[in-house]
């Protein structure tokens, strides 16, 4: 839920910089069904009813949908903030892959966002020795905090790219092309 944050800041500083939000819509993303996709299955895969019965199969599911997610975001690089948004979805998979396919975070961090350690395959995961912990679910957001949960840098990168991404194409030119290549 940590990207739907992003959406609506972006939004916002987007509006207060006179930007239009009508402009997003001539936004031009290449592989934005893939993306889509990666992200319905993912939501699909980490809903509870999913998470107790998937077993064995989350991790290729998950690892697969963020790859599919990472691949489309990257072929979106010239986007103004969608290098950065790319960094921290690889960033995201890189700990994935290097985790056995699942996200680790800490006893910390669930403390923390007032989680207790979920049952069932979930997108975060205890783990006794995670590989690179610097780009795990190490942070937390405060329970008071709607729709809360535990992060990491790749997702606060994904989060400010996002932000870039809106306020950009809320202030650029009409006539400007957002597919990568500006007009002169």
């Amino acid at each position: 839920m940590f990207i739907l944050y992003a959406l609506v800041i972006g939004l916002g500083i987007g509006l207060l910089l006179g930007g239009q939000a009508s402009r997003l819509g001539e936004l031009k993303l290449r592989f934005a069904w893939l993306c889509m996709l990666g992200l319905a299955v993912q939501l699909v895969l980490f809903s509870d009813a999913v998470t107790e019965r998937i077993g064995d199969l989350g991790v290729p599911i998950y690892v697969v949908s963020t790859l599919a997610v990472a691949g489309a975001v990257a072929a979106n690089y010239r986007i103004p903030g969608m290098a950065i948004v790319a960094l921290g979805a690889f960033s995201n998979l890189a700990a994935i892959v290097a985790n056995g396919g699942y996200m680790p975070t800490t006893a910390a961090a669930l403390a923390a966002a007032g989680f207790a350690e979920k049952t069932g395959y979930s997108n975060s995961a205890l783990l006794p020795d995670p590989k690179l912990p610097w780009l795990t679910d190490i942070f937390a957001m405060p329970p008071w905090i709607p729709a809360h949960n535990v992060f990491s840098i790749g997702d606060v990168l994904i989060g400010l790219g996002v932000v870039i991404v809106i306020v950009t194409a809320m202030r650029r030119p009409a006539a400007a092309v957002l597919s990568g290549a500006a007009v002169h």
